[in-house]
């Protein structure tokens, strides 16, 4: 965690000032996108469980900028954990801003993502899932806090390798974490109100995309493949 304190407490001020002159923009819209959020939210929901798995993505890009001196992956993980701190401290400012906790104790993370499918459980009697995800809300039987999240192993196994293995095990750790991002990214593009967020949360979708497809290259440069 100290490892990033000085992106993440920059990245918080930038975010505080960023947000107040956002929310004042979007109050010269419609008042939908005025009102403040609620705690129980998609826009609320999303910005914490983002920030958290941003957080992971931040610790393990740094992990791997110790264990290789290969720039080509240096320089993608210095991207990853640049942009995802300041998009982190970008959504724990709005949360602080609309004076919501960044924690709520007994809630399960991805609750936000079933509000768009509620309203036709209520209407036709049918159970669904989770929004665009088969995750039920809370830990995955493995131990994933959120999808695509790495497991307390698999951080710990990242550690302890180096040079082209651990470049090969972070890429593909990776893809993972991207591709639960962009799932949870799409929830709040099509579920969270304030603008501004949507925004944010459809940048993330097209970067990680594209983020994505240079990993997969990068793995078969080194005779690798995502993992299953």
């Amino acid at each position: 965690m100290t490892r990033t304190h000085w992106a993440a407490i920059t990245a918080v001020v930038l975010a505080l000032l960023f947000a107040g002159a956002a929310t004042v923009a979007s109050a010269g819209g419609d008042t939908s996108a005025a009102r403040t959020p609620t705690g129980d939210s998609a826009d609320a929901g999303f910005a914490r469980d983002m920030s958290v798995h941003h957080q992971q993505a931040v610790e393990m890009s740094f992990i791997v900028r110790d264990r290789t001196k290969d720039e080509e992956v240096r320089r993608l993980a210095y991207d990853i954990a640049n942009t995802q701190a300041n998009q982190r401290g970008m959504m724990l400012g709005w949360l602080d801003l609309w004076e919501l906790p960044k924690v709520v104790a007994g809630r399960e993370p991805m609750e936000w993502m079933h509000q768009g499918t509620d309203a036709a459980s209520s209407k036709d009697g049918s159970a669904h899932g989770g929004h665009g995800s088969g995750h039920a809300g809370g830990a995955a039987e493995d131990g994933r806090l959120m999808p695509g999240m790495a497991t307390k192993d698999e951080l710990e196994r990242l550690g302890g390798l180096s040079g082209r293995q651990a470049e090969v095990f972070y890429l593909q750790l990776m893809i993972n974490h991207h591709n639960g991002g962009v799932a949870m990214a799409q929830g709040c593009v099509d579920l969270c109100t304030v603008g501004t967020e949507r925004d944010l949360a459809q940048g993330m979708v097209d970067a990680q995309r594209s983020e994505i497809e240079l990993m997969v290259g990068l793995l078969k440069k080194r005779g690798a493949e995502p993992l299953a």
